[in-house]
């Protein structure tokens, strides 16, 4: 018995040992046969709850609901500037009939259970009738609350019930080399999202007044203004706005409007109807050796005052073509972008302190900012 039992233990042994050599050097000999005719390895079946490493899936999934996408109508046309809204941004105008109906599509972010949806002015703009699609295929009729042009932001609201509301990101937080995803509806496709990194930020196009964009490689085509750039929490960090490109398809450089912008956007034009920003009624350059030259400029640094309409704000301070600006309160300015935007934030009818140099003496000024004109609308 002692000897059977023994005999049995080797057997078992070796048998286990052929088995773990055959697993580790030849696992396809073990793996099971189909009952097709060719032969296929089929990988085991995992949890239907796991999510593989480095997925987007849960950001996705959570983000995705709360875009939409955005079908405008207009009248008829008169000319190839009526065109599809992204042509303002995307190059490359298709031929226009003058006397056919326009369309278009973009997408927007849905930010309030009371129905509030971000979205770029641009999509919206001369739109006579707005369809919104939710992700669950509702359709609803939106309404224009307001639109700001000078950073390219409408504000629309629909009725409904259960939306998916988008939580905001921390725009401010936000570092070059994050992973973020696109959400929109590119070419009118349906919704789809693309990946990328952040690739800069606090760009300036100047295709809008005030510009603070983020720059990402994420895919943005067409169809994708006005929809999400989101971290990967699913958390909204911006609105895409628009493109680089030479032929109006994707080349790697897209923008984005920063949450914080689109948020002081929105309670604006939910509280008072419009966006009101500070003026003062200069013409500022950014500070260039040539500029310096030309007004016996010392200052290395600022913002330079080449212009000062007469009676404005400005002129009433004391401001002087060639003045440099050094600060707006305790904003320090380097450019034209960061001088826009601090005296854009200034409460109209509110003194504030600007530090200027003028020549080789730094003055402490006072201003009472005026309300900033809202741009005209162009000629067509």
């Amino acid at each position: 018995m002692k000897r059977l039992w023994l005999l049995f233990s080797q057997t078992t042994t070796v048998v286990l040992a052929a088995y773990f050599v055959v697993l580790t050097l030849k696992p396809a000999w073990l793996a099971p046969r189909g009952s097709g005719p060719v032969a296929l390895l089929q990988a085991p079946a995992a949890p239907t709850d796991e999510v593989p490493m480095g997925s987007f899936r849960t950001a996705a999934h959570l983000a995705a609901q709360s875009v939409v996408s955005i079908n405008t109508s207009q009248g008829r046309r008169r000319g190839p500037e009526l065109a599809a809204p992204w042509n303002r941004f995307f190059h490359g105008t298709p031929d226009t009939d003058s006397e056919e109906p326009s369309s278009g599509i973009g997408s927007g972010v849905i930010v309030s259970d009371s129905g509030y949806i971000l979205t770029n002015n641009h999509v919206v703009e001369g739109a006579e009738q707005i369809e919104v699609i939710l992700s669950d295929q509702r359709h609803a009729r939106a309404k224009i609350i307001g639109t700001d042009p000078d950073s390219d932001l409408a504000v629309l609201k629909i009725t409904l019930d259960k939306l998916p509301v988008m939580v905001l990101g921390d725009s401010d937080k936000a570092q070059v080399g994050d992973q973020v995803l696109a959400i929109g509806n590119p070419f009118g496709v349906g919704q789809t999202v693309t990946s990328g990194i952040v690739s800069a930020l606090g760009r300036n196009q100047r295709i809008n007044t005030f510009e603070n964009f983020i720059q990402t490689d994420a895919a943005i085509n067409p169809g994708n203004s006005g929809g999400a750039l989101v971290d990967s929490q699913g958390h909204l960090l911006g609105i895409n706005t628009a493109i680089y490109s030479r032929s109006g398809g994707n080349l790697g450089i897209g923008f984005a409007i920063p949450v914080s912008t689109a948020k002081q956007v929105l309670e604006s034009i939910v509280r008072d109807g419009q966006v009101t920003r500070g003026w003062i009624g200069v013409e500022p350059n950014d500070l260039s050796p040539e500029i310096a030259e030309a007004f016996g400029i010392v200052a290395d640094h600022g913002v330079v005052i080449t212009g000062v309409m007469q009676g404005g704000p400005a002129a009433q301070a004391g401001i002087v073509p060639g003045d440099v600006v050094l600060s707006i309160g305790e904003t320090p300015v380097d450019d034209v972008t960061h001088l826009l935007s601090a005296v854009a934030a200034l409460k109209p009818g509110a003194a504030a302190k600007l530090s200027v140099q003028r020549k080789k003496t730094v003055l402490q000024l006072t201003l009472t900012p005026g309300v900033r004109p809202r741009p005209g609308k162009p000629s067509r």
